[in-house]
């Protein structure tokens, strides 16, 4: 149902027909009884939300029994509520489970021949029944064994979104080893200072991709990357394109690497072995996920299989009403946070959709916009994720897919990786339907999760996340560290979650964690966003990150990267570099602008831009290309000689800048701010 509130508050567009249907609801009648609480009318923004914060390890509790987690072995003990949030509590101390069986065995799924995951390209579909799946996750997790792969180890993709991915990663996990995965439009520059740092033992890379209509090498790159990674032993190519022949050649691997095929590499395992799961503590490392590398290289951050598991299924069960006979369909590249949250759905008993390929593929009508919805209406998606970004463009080209393809089993969109303007939002209602329940979403890489997220309980307001997460004590902070309402403040989780790191990868990891979550505020989680919370209807309103971060597209990387490829293909023609994303109030996405300052001999010609960009395409990607490139003839430091991006970023999006006592030449802002003047 559409609706519209007086012109003082935001604009009503959805609220759920039926809320005691839902898992929520359900969830809440339980609480509500067996804790005798009394917790609001049924959609009180932040009547169940209060209670899950103000009772954390009886909340979490509840979520591990309602959802189904699967462990041979009980928790003794949830979390110490009276520790402090740094250093990272233990939660679920006693308990013994593996990620894997999780995904591969929900309660909820009383049939085999159900189907588990749907694979989709441009030109292909495939569909896997669960009985399908534990069988290759069985024959995976057999020859990853043979190879001597154990507990502890890391296993990296140079990979796509497709099935064999997804095997390989839960086959990671049956054997209690660390998934870490990159996409294959990244360059090899950007995997080296990732990967390198982790050390993985396997690696598995795609031969090619297809992208809208294309046919890309990979094993290009995968040839120079494996260089320089000696602690890789065994490198398995998935036969992805089947009509694309490339191969490494024994004399470009190290001593002790052993290049595979997918199907020779499966034929290493036993083919009657059972298929086992490693029983781990719930903190036993899962995923390695990577920062932007803003200021050096990116951090490796990673997460545990029980804080992992149980967020994401109360994150789907509860906060989205997602189980058996759903069909989740998250775009996305499996280097994202997204794609973990996507395939995480198995273990609520939804079916996932895994797509591999542009949003916008070769149209068979004459109309690319129209693939995705097509691909929705087709395979009857229930629950569909995807960027601002992407609903953006859909509204700037004023495509109505509704009127196309009747999408009759979508009953919800998920937006997230930038702010979701309110005439997009308006949009959706018009372009998909009147029964959506569009969730705005925030959360990331940082806690592979949600802090705000979307509700069957709450009502959708034009421009704003429906609730904080349940169990995250979310809150905007002022700069002196007081919660603020219905003005801008810095996203805070003041109370510990499952869902925080386990640790950062690396000797110097923990001074790391601390100094990227806990300086700006000491003893609470600082996120590095800026929010505003509307008191009437307890929804979050973004207003964009408040660091350096670039996010051109919802793509999140650092300037860093960018540095990193001046520095190295152009060691002469430049002294330094000021990488920002803009984006000011009439803006619909944030563009990325380069300045670089000029050595003594060189000009910034036309001809040099275009070798930059083209430069920063194949050793990155194409999101990481700046929009503009211009000379600036100062970069602004502070006083130990470390750039000030964060100043330049708000002058360029129209912020009146005071100027720090730390920046040692204060003088060149002004130029900036006559460079935004006329640009």
């Amino acid at each position: 149902m559409t609706m519209s509130e007086n012109s003082s508050s935001p604009k009503l567009l959805w609220t759920h027909p039926a809320p005691h249907t839902t898992n929520l609801h359900r969830f809440k009648e339980h609480i509500k009884q067996k804790f005798k609480v009394e917790l609001g009318p049924e959609t009180a923004a932040n009547s169940l939300h209060q209670w899950s914060i103000d009772n954390p390890a009886a909340f979490w509790a509840e979520v591990w029994e309602f959802t189904g987690v699967k462990s041979s072995r009980p928790f003794t003990k949830v979390v110490d509520e009276s520790a402090p949030i740094f250093p990272r509590p233990a939660w679920f101390e006693g308990a013994k489970l593996n990620f894997a069986e999780n995904l591969l065995y929900p309660a909820s799924i009383k049939d085999d021949s159900d189907i588990a995951v749907i694979a989709a390209t441009e030109i292909s579909k495939e569909s896997v029944t669960w009985k399908q799946l534990r069988e290759k996750v069985r024959r995976c997790t057999a020859a990853l064994r043979r190879c001597g792969l154990k507990e502890g180890d890391r296993v990296a993709g140079y990979v796509g979104n497709h099935v064999n991915t997804l095997v390989a990663a839960l086959s990671t996990s049956a054997i209690g080893a660390i998934w870490t995965a990159t996409s294959p439009d990244v360059g090899a520059t950007a995997v080296l200072e990732r990967f390198a740092q982790i050390e993985p033992s396997v690696l598995f890379v795609d031969n090619a991709v297809i992208y809208n209509g294309k046919t890309h090498d990979n094993i290009g790159k995968a040839r120079e990357i494996v260089k320089q990674l000696p602690s890789v032993r065994t490198i398995v190519v998935f036969p992805s394109v089947a009509t694309h022949q490339s191969s490494i050649s024994p004399k470009e691997l190290r001593a002790g690497q052993e290049y595979l095929l997918y199907p020779a590499f499966l034929s290493l395992g036993s083919h009657n072995s059972d298929l086992r799961f490693a029983q781990l503590d719930p903190d036993h490392p899962l995923y390695i996920l990577y920062s932007s590398g803003t200021t050096g290289k990116p951090k490796c951050i990673v997460h545990g299989a029980a804080g992992t598991l149980i967020q994401h299924k109360k994150e789907h069960q509860l906060c989205s009403d997602m189980g058996p006979g759903d069909i989740f369909f998250q775009f996305t590249t499996v280097a994202w946070m997204m794609w973990h949250y996507n395939v995480s759905a198995l273990a609520s008993g939804a079916t996932v959709l895994l797509y591999d390929g542009s949003p916008f593929r070769p149209p068979v009508d004459g109309n690319g916009d129209l693939a995705i919805p097509r691909l929705i209406d087709e395979l009857g998606v229930t629950c569909f994720g995807t960027s601002a970004k992407y609903l953006s463009m859909l509204e700037q080209n004023k495509t109505m897919p509704h009127e196309k393809f009747a999408m009759e089993k979508l009953r919800a969109i998920y937006s997230t990786g930038s702010v979701l303007a309110p005439s997009t939002f308006e949009y959706v209602y018009k372009a998909f339907g009147p029964n959506i329940n569009l969730g705005s979403i925030t959360g990331g890489t940082d806690i592979i999760s949600l802090f705000g997220a979307p509700s069957p309980l709450v009502p959708v307001y034009s421009g704003e996340i429906q609730c904080m997460g349940l169990g995250m004590a979310v809150q905007a902070w002022s700069p002196d560290g007081k919660p603020v309402e219905n003005e801008p403040g810095d996203l805070v989780c003041t109370k510990a979650f499952p869902c925080m790191p386990v640790k950062f990868w690396g000797v110097n990891g923990e001074e790391a964690y601390k100094r990227s979550y806990f300086e700006q505020f000491p003893g609470v989680w600082h996120h590095g966003d800026f929010v505003k919370v509307n008191s009437q209807t307890r929804g979050l309103l973004m207003l964009g990150r408040s660091d350096g971060i670039l996010k051109p597209s919802g793509v999140r990387f650092g300037s860093s990267e960018i540095y990193n490829v001046l520095l190295s293909k152009f060691p002469h023609e430049f002294e330094d570099a000021l990488c920002i994303g803009r984006r000011r109030p009439a803006d619909v996405d944030e563009t990325v602008i380069l300045f670089v300052k000029m050595a003594p001999s060189y000009t910034l010609t036309d001809a040099l831009v275009t070798k930059i960009k083209d430069t920063i395409r194949a050793d990155c990607s194409a999101r990481h290309v700046p929009a503009l490139i211009d000379a600036t003839p100062e970069i602004p430091v502070t006083t130990n000689g470390k750039k000030i991006e964060v100043a330049v970023k708000q002058i360029l999006c129209g912020m009146d800048v005071k100027t720090s006592a730390s920046v040692s030449n204060p003088g060149c802002l002004d130029w900036y701010r006559e460079w935004t003047a006329t640009h």
